[in-house]
């Protein structure tokens, strides 16, 4: 069947509907604005495409984590707040740095911050998640078929880095030296770094002005923890040895 069209219509037919148009603009009726604005699960829609790229990001984090940390929550507030800042703004958020003894949950944690950036569907999420001694072992020669120079700039230019036990290789002046190319370069491009330790970045001292124990700036030296001193916040994690309490 052809479609009717005003033109179409016999001029009696016509007229009617002329005349009920008529009518209604005299009653005061008008054609209400038509809402043809995309929802939340249409395409178009801000918070559409931030859960599509939420799904996406949450795959990348699963396949970078291990199988032992693939629940990992961030729970406490400053990681959490971090993360936020993060996923809102990289360039601006800075790093993080979680202190405390062995069994604190620090990389739990860190995992979980991974987690919580991705989960706010950045417009980029790049991560990788690497050991200090690791991250040596793969820096040193012939430590990598890429070689020395092109794995430190892949180290360097990821946007989402995570160093695990900073400060616990025994220190050297090639560590020392890895260790602060890394860092500032990584602070220079202001690209966010998620750093864990058993150490704290300055400890407590004496009378004396002398440390009661080791701490980051005797192991790494005092370049690299004046960089994070400026812009990575320090979380402090207290409590015992979660990994013996759970075999216990």
């Amino acid at each position: 069947m052809e479609p009717t069209t005003p033109g179409s219509l016999p001029p009696s037919a016509f007229a009617n509907v002329m005349a009920g148009i008529r009518q209604k603009q005299e009653e005061g009726v008008t054609a209400g604005p038509v809402d043809d604005a995309p929802t939340p699960n249409e395409p178009g829609h801000p918070e559409y495409h931030r859960r599509r790229r939420a799904e996406w990001a949450l795959k990348r984090w699963e396949t970078a984590t291990p199988p032992r940390y693939r629940r990992a929550d961030a729970t406490l507030p400053d990681v959490q707040q971090w993360a936020d800042d993060v996923a809102a703004d990289p360039d601006t958020a800075g790093s993080l740095l979680l202190t405390g003894t062995t069994g604190t949950g620090k990389t739990y944690q860190a995992y979980g911050a991974l987690r919580r950036i991705a989960a706010a569907g950045p417009r980029v999420y790049e991560i990788r998640a690497t050991t200090a001694a690791d991250m040596y072992g793969l820096l040193r020669p012939k430590g990598s078929d890429r070689g020395t120079e092109e794995e430190l700039k892949r180290l360097v230019r990821v946007p989402l880095l995570v160093l695990d036990d900073l400060g616990s290789a025994k220190a050297s002046e090639w560590t020392e030296e890895v260790t602060y190319r890394l860092i500032n370069e990584r602070y220079n491009a202001c690209r966010p770094t998620l750093y864990t330790s058993n150490l704290p970045a300055r400890a407590n001292v004496d009378d004396h002005g002398r440390p009661l124990g080791p701490d980051l700036t005797s192991s790494l030296g005092e370049r690299i923890v004046s960089r994070l001193s400026e812009d990575t916040r320090v979380v402090e994690m207290t409590g015992t040895d979660r990994r013996r309490r759970g075999a216990a």
